[in-house]
């Protein structure tokens, strides 16, 4: 599981007439899709995804295994299946679908070497693979001329943004599409949008196109779309060969001079480079007159051939009337090849007309041994050929492209203004790379190869998407346009995109989507899988959010306590939340040594347990110092009166108070020597004050209990020790001394006892 479950793959093997060439496509989940997608992509159609080292081509033309089909799979496709294999994750391989789809090489073979070939190729892929054929006759096909053409036409338009940004393509008149057109090597194709009027006129002879955007919302284009099959250009260089055969039927000389080759170039009938004439064999003999060749090969269009339905183009095929001031057609396969191949031009951002026949004519009036030291060495095997049959492509290229279609010659005729209906910015853009020309001879888009497969892909990945509707009212897909039928009546050549479309869970929705998917008369919660990865790829998301955000606390924190000095200043701070600060009643300042009522006092005492103050028990501070500094004055006692013990609020423990404060001298000048140095004096804990002299029964001392440190020993006199009643006042004991009501304390074993 990981990022390659957000993934849709799709193979299409694209078996032309010279070679099948395997195409790989992947697009994002609808629902992933719809996760984070933005307005502009919610209109738009799902984007689909290829690489060039995806792809892979294999020579020559499944049409060869006419006679021998039951070893296709395992002589010729097993290379193209084991490539795909490499590229598409193995988990993903039972729901790729796969398809092959012959062009017109097959549809020169009988009917029943079609029927051969594709139901071994089918045979072959159940078993050994584990893509997704669910229907033979829909996966693995020889598709009609018009159907290739129409997957051309999607892909132009998908590719250059005629479908997602018809305001930034308007050529006018309405009209925002672009005409495709194809040429191989045994057809050619012609697909485009008429301008309303020839719509309207024509509309029987339409092709009704439905796609569905991420949205779920459906779009449908009206598109006329032809083949003109034995137009490609192999079969036409057929043709025009049987042509010269007739025309020098009476020479004995062996050679017919050919203006469409090199000058002094010698070829077979069957296009094989002959050194030296051999007796008894025609060969043909290159003269390299351009002008002439044009000539010879613009009877192949059959354009005096009758006419049925009226207009027609070539060979007397009916086409709508194109109107080039909105028709932009975009040309591909040898459109591309002829005009940017040996002829360069691969830098030219649109095909110019007069200088691309300049070219031509130079390159072809050359004589063939100035022209093959100076082709490429490293490729020269398909250089050469392509270089012996670039003359004759040239000439059928200009003849289809401006005597058959009628594209106006850029740089001899005039053409119409452009429609201003599109931005200045989009229309400048458009003519740099010359997309509002009449032709633009393209071979990739933004990267990627302008191919029909592509079309076909785009079709599937939409007919993924759920429907607004909920419903299939609206199905991905293309059949014959009926203008009389309702907006849901589907025509009953209706071809479906192959794919289906599954409910959007609960974690997902169209914008505005006014629908709560139904299947099956139960809400459908979506496929578990993905519903899953959704939940895993959450899940991993917090969790790796959450350790990176603990790492990075714990490194502030070691970065911060690296030094020792912060580390106690911490340690005190925090030590200081379990303790209150108690007052001192001597002075009513802030103690720092009291008990209890921090912050976090009612925690302590839970975890730790209340000491009890009526216990009597002594707390005892420890601090550093030597043993001098304990010492008690042994005058002070005998000296001090019992007002000094119970001065102000008679409180003791202001007395034994180990306060700054208090060691300061701040009581009226009296000595604290001994008990005020704030080192180690023993503290008392009560639980209360002294009771006013004049009342009470008392003072309230804590037990006789005594703690020593370091040997020194405190002892506590009781009030009765004192000699003290309860009338005594605090005047009565001024300027007497008090030897019994004096605390008396001993030093350390070291010392001798203090006298009382």
């Amino acid at each position: 599981m990981g990022k390659d479950k957000n993934w849709r793959w799709g193979v299409i093997l694209d078996a032309g007439s010279s070679g099948t060439r395997l195409h790989i496509y992947r697009w994002k989940d609808p629902e992933k899709a719809l996760e984070d997608a933005s307005p502009e992509e919610l209109r738009s159609l799902p984007k689909i995804e290829t690489k060039k080292k995806w792809t892979k081509k294999i020579r020559p033309g499944i049409s060869t295994f006419g006679e021998k089909a039951g070893v296709v799979g395992e002589d010729y496709l097993k290379e193209l299946i084991d490539h795909a294999l490499d590229v598409i994750p193995a988990d993903k391989i039972h729901d790729t679908p796969i398809f092959l789809m012959a062009t017109a090489g097959m549809r020169l073979l009988p009917q029943v070497q079609q029927d051969a070939i594709t139901g071994a190729v089918c045979s072959y892929l159940r078993k050994n693979t584990k893509f997704s054929l669910p229907d033979c006759d829909l996966h693995i096909q020889v598709i009609p001329g018009e159907t290739e053409g129409l997957y051309g036409w999607i892909a132009s338009n998908y590719l250059l943004g005629g479908f997602d940004h018809p305001e930034l393509h308007a050529h006018g008149k309405g009209h925002h599409t672009y005409g495709f057109l194809d040429m191989g090597g045994a057809s050619a194709q012609i697909a485009f949008a008429p301008n309303s009027t020839e719509a309207a006129k024509h509309a029987n002879d339409l092709k009704l196109l439905r796609l569905r955007t991420l949205d779920g919302s459906p779009a449908e284009y009206k598109v006329f779309t032809t083949t003109w099959l034995g137009f490609g250009v192999n079969r036409a260089r057929e043709a025009y060969v049987q042509s010269l055969k007739e025309l020098y039927t009476t020479s004995s000389a062996g050679e017919l001079p050919d203006p469409c080759l090199p000058k002094g170039l010698r070829m077979s009938l069957d296009g094989t480079p002959v050194s030296k004439p051999k007796k008894g064999e025609t060969s043909l003999i290159g003269t390299g007159a351009f002008d002439e060749c044009l000539k010879k090969t613009y009877p192949l269009l059959g354009k005096d051939k009758p006419c049925a339905d009226d207009p027609c183009l070539i060979n007397g095929q009916h086409v709508p009337a194109i109107d080039f001031d909105v028709n932009h057609f975009v040309g591909v396969s040898e459109y591309w090849h002829t005009t940017h191949g040996v002829f360069g031009g691969k830098d030219d951002e649109a095909y110019d007309f007069t200088t691309y026949q300049k070219r031509v004519k130079d390159f072809c009036g050359r004589d063939w041994n100035s022209i093959e030291p100076s082709l490429d060495s490293k490729k020269k095997k398909f250089v050469v050929k392509d270089a012996q049959e670039a003359c004759f492509k040239a000439s059928w290229l200009i003849n289809v492209l401006h005597e058959g279609i009628g594209v106006p010659r850029i740089g001899v005729e005039e053409l119409p203004e452009p429609g201003l209906n599109a931005s200045k910015g989009a229309i400048e853009k458009a003519k740099q790379k010359g997309f509002l020309d009449p032709f633009h001879a393209v071979d990739k888009i933004d990267g990627i190869e302008v191919s029909w497969t592509l079309g076909k892909m785009v079709l599937y990945a939409a007919g993924q998407v759920p429907p607004k509707t909920g419903d299939d009212r609206y199905p991905v897909g293309f059949g014959t346009n009926i203008p009389s039928a309702g907006a849901t009546a589907l025509p009953p050549d209706f071809q479906y995109a192959g794919s289906t479309w599954t409910p959007l869970s609960s974690g997902a929705s169209h914008n505005d989507s006014p629908y709560h998917p139904v299947v099956n008369g139960t809400e459908d919660g979506g496929d578990w899988d993905v519903e899953a990865e959704n939940l895993l790829g959450k899940t991993k998301a917090k969790t790796t959010h959450s350790l990176l955000f603990i790492f990075l606390i714990f490194f502030a924190l070691l970065f911060f306590f690296r030094k020792k000095d912060r580390r106690m200043r911490f340690y005190g701070r925090v030590n200081n939340l379990f303790h209150k600060p108690r007052r001192s009643g001597r002075f009513g300042k802030v103690s720092s040594s009291g008990h209890n009522s921090g912050p976090l006092s009612s925690l302590k005492n839970k975890l730790f347990g209340r000491r009890s103050l009526s216990s009597g028990a002594y707390e005892r501070v420890l601090e550093e110092g030597g043993a001098d500094e304990f010492e008690l004055n042994d005058s002070h006692f005998r000296n001090s009166s019992a007002s000094s013990y119970f001065d102000h609020n008679n409180d003791l423990n202001g007395f034994y108070s180990d306060s700054s404060e208090s060691s300061s001298g701040g009581g009226g000048g009296r000595s604290k020597l001994g008990i005020t140095s704030g080192l180690a004096t023993p503290k008392l804990n009560l639980d209360s004050r002294f009771a006013d002299l004049g009342g009470g029964n008392g003072l309230m001392t804590p037990g006789g209990s005594a703690l020593d440190r370091a040997g020194l020993v405190v002892r506590t006199d009781s009030r009765e020790r004192l000699g003290l009643t309860p009338t005594t006042t605090t005047m009565s004991l001024q300027g007497r001394r008090s030897r019994a009501g004096s605390p008396t304390r001993l030093k350390s074993p070291m010392m001798s006892p203090l006298q009382g």
